[in-house]
């Protein structure tokens, strides 16, 4: 199966990269790095997150890295990373 990032997934990524290097680059680095390896897991199993019905017919799962909660959509062959969210992220 194909991964890939939509629009919103690449811009939550450089947002939360931009907020932590203004913090500490070494934890920008690893965090970052957990969330960029993500699609290639779920590439490989792509049901390993939790179904989210509200989104039903559409196959939404969320997956949670680190503390971070990462949302993607099945479909057909590809898995698309479509946001990322800090877990405790006001949203």
């Amino acid at each position: 199966m194909k991964a890939r990032w939509t629009r919103d997934g690449f811009a939550d990524l450089q947002r939360i990269g931009a907020f932590l290097e203004s913090r500490s680059s070494a934890v920008a680095a690893r965090t970052i790095d957990q969330l960029v390896r993500t699609p290639l897991r779920l590439s490989e199993h792509p049901r390993m997150g939790m179904r989210l019905e509200a989104y039903l017919p559409r196959e939404v799962r969320r997956l949670i890295v680190g503390d971070y909660e990462v949302r993607y959509e099945i479909a057909y062959d590809v898995v698309s990373i479509l946001r990322i969210y800090h877990v405790l992220e006001d949203r």
